[in-house]
């Protein structure tokens, strides 16, 4: 059974983790701004749609951390080696695999990730989000 205090305090840990505000928060998962209040203020208990739209849209929060606090947020990644091939050791020397460091701010990571993807396409528009909930969209 899941403690929708306990519930509401690590919803609450995530949009401080991605400075985002309730109203960014449904906005991001598409839900309505009043089921996030309802959640945090413990008069509803979270859906299961509910959680697996945050887990979509949020993909460094484990289940069970959101769910019952077992685990870590962000989700830590475990390394593993990969096997050897026939010219592994020749072309690579060996390197110390060592766990990644949490990003203070891992939407850094994703705007980078993303702008990989979109190198060799043309810009349709930019969108800026402020923290007051308004927007200003530019067409190029």
């Amino acid at each position: 059974m899941v403690n929708i205090e306990q519930f509401a305090k690590r919803l609450n840990i995530l949009m401080d983790y991605y400075e985002i505000s309730a109203a960014l928060l449904a906005e991001k998962i598409e839900v309505q701004r009043s089921s996030i209040s309802h959640i945090l203020s413990g008069r509803n208990k979270p859906s299961l749609e509910f959680v697996l739209k945050i887990l979509k849209a949020f993909p460094e929060v484990e289940l069970y951390w959101l769910l019952n606090g077992v685990g870590h947020f962000p989700k830590q990644v475990e390394i593993t080696a990969s096997a050897p091939t026939l010219f592994s050791e020749i072309e690579a020397p060996e390197v110390k695999k060592e766990a990644p460091k949490p990003m203070a701010k891992p939407v850094v990571n994703e705007i980078v990730n993303q702008e990989k993807e979109i190198m060799n396409q043309e810009i349709e528009r930019i969108v800026v989000f402020y923290r007051n909930g308004s927007f200003k969209n530019y067409m190029p």
